[in-house]
């Protein structure tokens, strides 16, 4: 497929895509996912709603799309006739989670710009190597957020603060005619988040952020226009931007933003504005379980969970406490969002599930060939999305034959379903066996004195890795190393339990929640 004619003046994504050979092979089997040549995302997810409708709240304003587009289109105008963006040209995006986000967002992408939302708690160094690789001409940065982006002096970028386009739009009319885009130029430069110490630029089309709402959002998550969003992942992950943004605004709905929420206040909130959809974290649901605050969970219709596995015993006391099923699934930056998943009553707790209708998935063994049902591989993925990394440096690494190779051991089982065994570099070989930290894990889980665990390999001479586990204990008495040993042996085969089991107060994670196992593994070495 050919690239269509671009409309960025400033040609360095398209410039920096890697070599078309390399990319992985793009399917559009459904006919909803074939879009126009010319299409700018901005534009589709919100001119055509009702302007009336209420479309972004927080605990003290409410704005209707009407506003909304008003405010975008006046982002536009004033970084297009006050500063001169072109087409093309990154813009880079610092702040929490807040309504005047969302307009910078749709008012760049309005403008024919490329977003690079970064999260608003990443520090110097991490914002430098963010813009060393994206290049950002400017930048709209919350003015509680200043110092560190200051001090990442990024070159050639010139900073906005939230305060000073807040009044500059203000004079500006609300009247701007979206760029003419293709449903192929660069919409944004999404940053993996880091799991690995190693963050990447993946590089998303305008079609891609459509694709995700028509894909996982159409036929998995089903929203309606009635419907009020809300979750806790910043809008540069993109989790995050599906769940609060594209997905809410495909169908005309409305999403509660929320700068920070400890789960008693996310509870509370939920329950205060009438939320029916919620997008979070495994950690999140367990610990509002653990919070006591489900009762104030009756509202929910649709409960979303990504960036981990989730455990099994986690959710099965959420549905036993609340009768609502969370949906689980994976997604991937290199992606944009959701390829496996289930809800209602295709649903198997501890399994992943299937893949999202318009993708396409297997499990491939070390030679690229798809391994029998039942036995482990390399979880490969194909749809409408896929991995195209900044410069192309690491392409090889994800794409093979075609195939996005998430990284992600699986077994799929000869129902379809796909179950998660680890991150592939995590899966723990000992004396000969191939244990998943995952069912480890989730064993640990279902002890009533393990709030948090995570399992990770230690080496060791004999067995050549041992099953270590790093236990956050549910009170402040740490539990019997024997006993929840045994516990372990009674509910899975006895060789996988942790030989080790170290207790510590809070387990590493990244800004979206992620576990950093590397960084387990360094401490258990």
């Amino acid at each position: 497929m050919e690239l269509a004619v671009s409309a960025h003046v400033d040609t360095f994504c398209r410039d920096n895509l890697p070599p078309r050979h390399l990319w992985p092979e793009l399917v559009f089997t459904l006919p909803e996912l074939r879009y126009p040549a010319r299409l700018n995302c901005a534009g589709a997810l919100v001119d055509d709603v009702d302007g009336d409708r209420r479309c972004l709240l927080t605990g003290s304003e409410v704005w209707t799309y009407g506003e909304l587009r008003r405010h975008a289109s006046q982002v536009a105008q004033v970084l297009v006739e006050d500063f001169g963006l072109l087409p093309g040209n990154r813009v880079l995006l610092r702040s929490p989670n807040t309504p005047w986000l969302v307009a910078w967002w749709l008012g760049v992408l309005k403008a024919g710009g490329v977003v690079v939302t970064t999260m608003p708690l990443l520090r110097t160094g991490e914002l430098a190597t963010i813009g060393a690789l994206s290049r950002p001409r400017f930048a709209v940065c919350d003015d509680r957020f200043l110092d560190d982006l200051h001090a990442a002096a990024i070159a050639g970028m010139t900073v906005l603060t939230g305060t000073e386009l807040t009044q500059r739009c203000a004079d500006k009319s609300g009247q701007f005619a979206a760029v003419d885009t293709a449903a192929d130029d660069v919409a944004l430069l999404a940053f993996t988040s880091g799991t690995t110490g190693r963050p990447k630029a993946t590089m998303h089309f305008h079609r891609d952020v459509l694709a995700i709402a028509d894909t996982f959002g159409r036929h998995i998550l089903k929203p309606r226009a009635d419907d009020l969003f809300t979750g806790t992942p910043p809008l540069a992950f993109t989790y995050g931007l599906g769940g609060l943004v594209v997905f809410p605004f495909r169908v005309g709905a409305a999403c509660l933003l929320l700068e920070r929420a400890s789960p008693a206040e996310l509870a509370e909130a939920i329950e205060a504005h009438g939320v029916t959809v919620l997008f979070t974290a495994p950690t999140a649901y367990r610990a509002m379980l653990a919070a006591g605050v489900s009762g104030k969970l009756t509202g929910l219709r649709r409960c979303v969970s990504a960036g981990e596995a989730l455990p099994a015993t986690v959710w099965r006391e959420f549905h036993a406490t609340t009768g609502i099923r969370i949906v689980e699934g994976i997604g991937a930056t290199e992606l944009l969002h959701i390829f496996l998943s289930a809800a209602d009553d295709e649903i198997r707790p501890g399994a992943t599930g299937k893949p999202v209708p318009g993708y396409q998935a297997a499990v491939l063994g070390p030679d690229g060939v798809p391994v029998p049902d039942g036995q482990p591989g390399r979880l490969a993925v194909r749809g409408p999305t896929g991995c195209r990394y900044l410069g192309g440096d690491r392409q090889t690494d994800y794409v093979f034959d075609g195939w996005n190779i998430t990284g992600d051991t699986y077994v799929r089982d000869s129902d379809g379903y796909f179950w998660y065994q680890a991150r592939s570099d995590d899966m723990i070989i000992s004396a000969g066996y191939n244990i998943a930290p995952a069912e480890v894990e989730d064993a640990l889980l279902a002890h009533p004195d393990v709030a948090e665990c995570a399992v990770v390999g230690k080496q060791d001479v004999e067995r050549g890795m041992r099953v270590c586990a790093f236990v956050v204990p549910a009170s402040a008495a740490k539990p019997d190393v024997a006993a929840l040993q045994d516990f372990v042996k009674q509910r899975i085969a006895p060789y996988k339990y942790p030989r080790t089991i170290e207790f510590v107060t809070r387990l590493p994670r990244t800004e979206t929640g992620k576990l950093q196992r590397f960084a387990l593994r360094a401490d258990a070495d």
